[in-house]
């Protein structure tokens, strides 16, 4: 009986996964040629991928469910997919060169998504994207819920002007990465002071940030580099899209499964100078702590002692390693002080010299992640060519460089004895041997002879 019923249980699980695979499979299209021509009557949000690539193959079922959530809650951003193999003439030209690549297409505008690959990150991207570029903020009320839902989004306040034009254009570029908002003066809360309109104001970190076009430079700029918070939690992706935004990134590295005092210290002395220093540090500073030193050892091509403060400047591939024991916040903000007025030596770098060394490390990394991966993949990729290569210079380090030389000396003295006989032999038949052999007469003039008669 209890055989029957895991059975049962066992077929019902099967059917519930096979039908969610088909209303999966349903609300996500399977987009063939024909989608060139008919994607500007809806907002579409498609994956170009290879059937061959394995990062295509995981985001699968996360699109999938994607798809799903876009149906259920009733988005008018429909989710397809494009095998950009067989269609590589469409994939082309929306600009798809790697997969799995995600766009959201907008009548003539494809937007490309450059974030984590979850299920709601990516959803997230489709809802500011497929709306409206510039929202409107009526209310106070609608102001406040804003603030509570989006850790990071920009608001022009005023009328028409120069400035908001600029704000549009840089709103179209940046969309991809953060929320714009419009608003009159009086939706603004009270607690935030302006001096001038109109005005620029991103919102974060409980506080604002006023744009200043004199000391922040292009609008569009500033956008990009405000569009973070001021702490965060980094890996690989984030110091990628950091690298835009020209600050200085300064990172507590620790292990977070280590919970003594010195791990824990750092890491609030960093957070204490965000928090604390932002409005001093943040034009040109990004803070945050990292777990794990592996991908920083590979960035800074060296070893770091973890726990650890490392300031990067992800723009130039330059860095900057303690000059000094951090033992509290004060410490902290001279160490960054000292970074500005240049007294600590920047290292690394995009010199010709740090790249053939970075081709030289990764090439060593490459391989010691082989061995140890499958030591006898890497034996048979490097051993056997290795092997090749000894055979043949074994071969020619043994080789006898004089024979060939001898041989040919050989024929050159032969051939020079030939022709010494032959010299010899013409001269015999000339000239008298020793055994009195008669030398021919030379017979004289004829006028010669009469005068000896006479």
């Amino acid at each position: 009986m209890a055989a029957w019923r895991c059975r049962a249980a066992l077929r019902l699980c099967a059917t519930v996964v096979l039908i969610n695979m088909v209303v999966c499979k349903g609300v996500v299209e399977d987009l063939d040629e024909s989608f060139k021509e008919n994607r500007n009557d809806d907002i579409w949000l498609v994956d170009f991928y290879a059937p061959w690539c394995g990062h295509c193959k995981k985001l699968e079922p996360i699109w999938n469910e994607v798809g799903l959530e876009m149906k259920s809650i009733g988005s008018p951003v429909k989710v397809g997919k494009m095998d950009a193999t067989s269609y590589s003439s469409i994939a082309s030209e929306f600009g798809v060169r790697g997969y799995p690549t995600i766009k959201l297409l907008k009548g003539d505008l494809a937007y490309n998504y450059r974030g984590p690959r979850t299920k709601d990150d990516i959803i997230e991207f489709a809802h500011r994207v497929s709306g409206a570029l510039i929202r409107p903020l009526p209310s106070q009320q609608m102001f406040e819920h804003m603030q509570k839902r989006h850790r990071v989004f920009f608001v022009y306040i005023g009328g028409e002007s120069p400035l908001k034009e600029k704000y549009i254009d840089a709103a179209s570029e940046l969309i991809v990465y953060t929320y714009f908002f419009s608003a009159s003066e009086e939706v603004v809360p009270e607690y935030v002071t302006l001096k001038e309109m109109p005005a620029v104001l991103v919102f974060k970190d409980e506080t604002y940030f006023v744009y200043d076009e004199y000391e922040d430079g292009d609008l569009s700029s500033w956008i990009n580099r405000e569009r973070f918070q001021n702490y965060l939690a980094m890996d690989g992706f984030l110091l990628y899209e950091l690298g835009d935004t020209g600050k200085l990134v300064a990172i507590a590295v620790i292990d977070e499964k280590n919970t003594s005092v010195e791990h824990t210290r750092l890491k609030s002395i960093i957070q204490e100078v965000a928090r604390d220093y932002r409005d001093l540090f943040h034009r040109d500073f990004q803070f945050g702590h990292m777990d794990g030193n592996d991908y920083i050892n590979t960035l800074l091509m060296d070893e770091l002692t973890v726990p650890t403060v490392v300031v990067l400047n992800t723009s130039n591939q330059q860095y900057f390693l303690l000059d000094r024991q951090i033992k509290n916040v004060e410490d902290m903000v001279q160490f960054i002080n000292n970074i500005l007025d240049g007294i600590v030596e920047a290292q690394g770098g995009d010199s010709i010299w740090q790249r053939l060394k970075r081709i030289v490390f990764d090439a060593k990394s490459t391989i010691v992640s082989i061995f140890k991966s499958s030591p006898l993949m890497g034996c048979f990729l490097f051993g056997l060519p290795l092997g090749v290569i000894s055979i043949m210079c074994y071969g020619i380090y043994t080789a006898d460089p004089d024979g060939g030389y001898i041989e040919e000396r050989y024929e050159v003295s032969k051939s020079e004895n030939e022709n010494q006989e032959h010299i010899e032999e013409s001269k015999e038949q000339q000239e008298p041997s020793s055994g009195g052999s008669v030398v021919p007469t030379v017979q004289e003039p004829k006028d010669v002879l009469e005068k000896k008669k006479d």
